[in-house]
């Protein structure tokens, strides 16, 4: 493995510019917020899943507003009647649709899992666990890959934090329904994808098949998987070796030729943490590389060579253009940057430890 980007210490500025009293603001033009598209389910879920990497380098105290500001967001976006989240919110407080799409059901069952699973006993959990257990019935049903996907990491985590019973058997159906889109016939060698396109986020299946294979025992789910990951990794690496993710003017159709622009920021933290993912079930430092590349991506090692992140203001910019980065900083950029940052700071962290643990084996069993 070559040089390793640099790392940078946790900023939230730009995480606190976006953010109000109600949760974190959509999009941005530039630098500053912009109110006229107000808020979504999806984004202040993942600003929580960010508050909740934030606390092993900034402890409770320096999260703990945005935590409960988020965790309210989502009271407030559950629908009972419906039993599913809403996703729209306007700047105002209104919330601007009845029922909010499969992936803001889904990644708000992620962010409240991660947060049962991370939070100390108290309050907080007091409030996530019969939200998460309310929002389970519509989580199992629903059918999207990749909702599917970040249900079963939701019921994962959840699992870790102490639940079982209906998490459990949700968990246990959601893998099974994630595995079987893998097992089709119609799927081929050079498309084994279930799906006639290939749009965004696409290594989350990828990641949910390793973790879900992890916990369930099931071999054969861990392989297809690592399969699976690995395709997205051949697909998406450069002659030159670095990341190229597909590209949303396009996609990238079976059959069809690859989109290059614009490149997203979540491509590039999605396939890190299912290298993550690969990294710890098989140990493979192949896995560990594919993380530093997708890391790298956000300081330059891209195909315009031109930094996407911020990291002094723990800001990121909207993609890769043709022309060079998309001058926006909204709020999905800039928590891709900030997940990835953490998980490359977790991943050198416990890699040096491990090379410390053997350095000092060896030098023990050598004074024997």
């Amino acid at each position: 493995m070559g040089e390793l980007a640099p790392l940078y210490p946790v900023s939230r500025e730009h995480f606190n510019t976006l953010s109000d009293e109600t949760g974190i603001m959509q999009h941005a033009i530039g630098r500053r917020p912009d109110p006229a598209h107000g808020y979504c389910t999806d984004d202040v879920a993942r600003g929580l899943l960010v508050d909740l990497l934030h606390l092993p380098e900034l402890g409770w105290q320096a999260v703990d507003v945005s935590v409960w500001r988020s965790l309210r967001f989502l009271v407030d976006a559950f629908d009972p009647a419906l039993g599913r989240f809403r996703n729209c919110r306007g700047s105002d407080g209104r919330w601007l649709d009845s029922t909010g799409s499969q992936d803001s059901h889904a990644r708000a069952i992620l962010a409240l899992g991660e947060l049962i699973a991370r939070a100390p006993q108290g309050t907080l959990r007091d409030v996530a666990t019969p939200l998460f257990e309310r929002a389970l019935p519509g989580a199992s049903e629903l059918n999207a890959l990749r909702p599917r996907a970040a249900v079963l990491l939701g019921c994962d985590a959840a699992i870790r934090g102490g639940l079982g019973g209906e998490t459990l058997r949700t968990y246990r159906m959601v893998a099974n329904e994630l595995r079987l889109s893998f097992h089709a016939r119609s799927l081929r060698p050079e498309w084994p994808w279930p799906e006639p396109v290939l749009t965004y986020e696409n290594a989350l299946p990828a990641r949910a098949l390793i973790i879900g294979g992890q916990r369930l025992g099931h071999v054969g789910m861990i392989r297809t998987g690592c399969r699976l990951l690995d395709w997205l990794i051949e697909a998406q690496t450069s002659p030159r070796g670095h990341l190229t993710p597909v590209g949303n003017h396009g996609w990238w159709r079976r059959d069809g030729a690859r989109a290059q622009f614009d490149q997203q920021p979540i491509e590039a933290t999605t396939l890190l943490l299912a290298a993550a993912a690969g990294y710890e079930a098989t140990g493979e430092d192949r896995y560990r590389a594919v993380m530093e590349m997708a890391y790298g991506w956000f300081l330059g090692a891209n195909d315009v060579a031109a930094r996407v992140a911020e990291p002094e203001r723990g800001a990121c910019h909207d993609g890769v253009t043709p022309s060079g980065v998309n001058e926006n900083q909204g709020a999905e950029s800039t928590l891709m940057w900030l997940i990835a940052l953490e998980e490359i700071r977790s991943l050198r962290q416990r890699i040096s430890v491990r090379s410390t643990a053997a350095t000092s084996g060896s030098a023990i069993a050598s004074s024997r």
